[in-house]
């Protein structure tokens, strides 16, 4: 069965008691702790910074921390959450006059490293720095809102990103981040995703272990016998 990972964004999560949603959810059994970092200038809202990544670890948060970065410039948040505990960086290239170089600053301080993808932006800037990426994610939505629901041509996109990932040769993961819940999370991962965001799909359900277990059961369905 392919690795697949399930990523719940903080965004959708009650910040009024974080902690303790985040060890709710990772309980349920998510694999990721997935943050949303929005600067009102890149895209149209406000949300978290470093310190909050930094007060998760010293919680006692061990899980993989997932950062997208929509903002702009990339490469000072993009080492303070390195340096707050971060373990995975993504960055829209549209944000960042050097693309190759804010990869490498990311991964020089030890964390993965990742571009993400609008729905209306190509591929493109992913084809020569393949050997620098740990992760590419595709945006279902257009960014700065939770909530909103999957833009179907995205499976079409996905399919184009997975075969660029298995033409490079590399074992890089395809992630995708909106609308994405147990009702089409199979579809999403026989496109070719392995690892999937979701915000309101789970923190807004009564129970996160109910919705986790019915993506797992979808994702064993997208997989095919064992």
């Amino acid at each position: 069965m392919p690795d697949f990972l399930i990523a719940p964004s903080i965004l959708s999560a009650n910040f009024a008691r974080l902690g303790a949603e985040v060890d709710t959810v990772l309980a349920a059994g998510a694999d990721i702790v997935h943050f949303d970092v929005m600067d009102n200038h890149y895209v149209p809202n406000l949300t978290i910074g470093p310190m909050v990544c930094r007060a998760l670890r010293h919680h006692g948060v061990t899980a993989p921390i997932d950062v997208h970065l929509m903002v702009t410039p990339v490469d000072e948040l993009a080492i303070a959450f390195a340096d707050a505990g971060a373990s995975w960086i993504s960055f829209h290239p549209e944000a960042t006059h050097h693309v190759d170089r804010t990869l490498s600053l990311i991964r020089e301080r030890g964390c993965k490293a990742g571009l993400v993808f609008n729905p209306a932006t190509s591929l493109e800037a992913a084809r020569y720095v393949m050997d620098k990426l740990d992760f590419i994610l595709l945006m279902s939505v257009n960014p700065g809102f939770g909530g909103q629901k999957f833009i179907p041509s995205t499976l079409l996109k996905l399919r184009e990103a997975r075969r660029m990932i298995e033409e490079s040769g590399l074992p890089i993961r395809l992630e995708v981040d909106g609308g994405v819940g147990a009702g089409n999370i199979r579809a999403v991962a026989e496109a070719g995703a392995d690892t999937f965001v979701a915000g309101s799909a789970i923190f807004g359900a009564p129970s996160y272990a109910e919705v986790i277990t019915a993506m797992r059961e979808q994702l064993a369905l997208a997989a095919g016998p064992a």
